[in-house]
């Protein structure tokens, strides 16, 4: 359960003003449909994350468990320091909409997510708790939080959030948990 409850917060707030947050605004604003992209969303969140989980987990039978704790504790704090740089979205690409608004959504999603932030994290919440199942569908959760109002919501959602201010939550989180697992802290993370 724990590492199902951590996923969801440390990628729920890791998503807020995040690339894929900002496509999810584009793509609202663009469509104007939000059925189709809150589903495209979810099934491009779910395959990149079980892909990304069971990355993590595959990693984390290979190496030893002292191996595991720094590397992971080492990838927790640069999270944290990536966190507090500003992520944008390169808004003069075009989407396209030739696979209708689930499709588009879809593919945009599932490749615009390699590589961020929320990926990663999921590679190493899958290393450290060895629960891929939980971890998948903790940081799908964590997506879904972080996006569906940005979707329904549009605009108005971006503008009222203290974005600095859940960065620094989110990195804080993340600073925590890397520098309890290189001090081999067991705090129940």
């Amino acid at each position: 359960m724990t590492a199902f409850l951590i996923s969801i917060g440390v990628v729920a707030l890791a998503e807020i003003a995040d690339k894929t947050q900002l496509l999810a605004l584009v793509l609202a604003a663009r469509f104007r449909k939000p059925w189709p992209i809150i589903l495209g969303i979810f099934f491009a969140t779910l395959a990149n994350h079980f892909l990304a989980g069971a990355v993590g987990t595959f990693i984390a039978r290979q190496f030893g468990p002292d191996v595991m704790r720094w590397a992971l504790g080492l990838s927790f704090i640069a999270m944290a320091v990536w966190m507090m740089i500003p992520d944008k979205i390169d808004e003069t690409k075009e989407h396209d909409s030739r696979f209708g608004v689930f499709g588009t959504t879809l593919v945009a999603f599932f490749l615009v997510e390699m590589g961020d932030k929320t990926q990663i994290a999921t590679v190493a919440l899958a290393a450290k708790y060895d629960a891929l199942v939980a971890v998948v569908m903790g940081t799908t959760i964590g997506m879904m939080i972080a996006n569906v109002p940005a979707v329904l919501l549009g605009n108005i959602a971006a503008e009222k959030l203290p974005v600095k201010l859940v960065h620094g939550v989110a990195a804080a989180i993340f600073a925590a948990i890397g520098i309890a697992m290189l001090l081999g802290l067991q705090i129940g993370l």
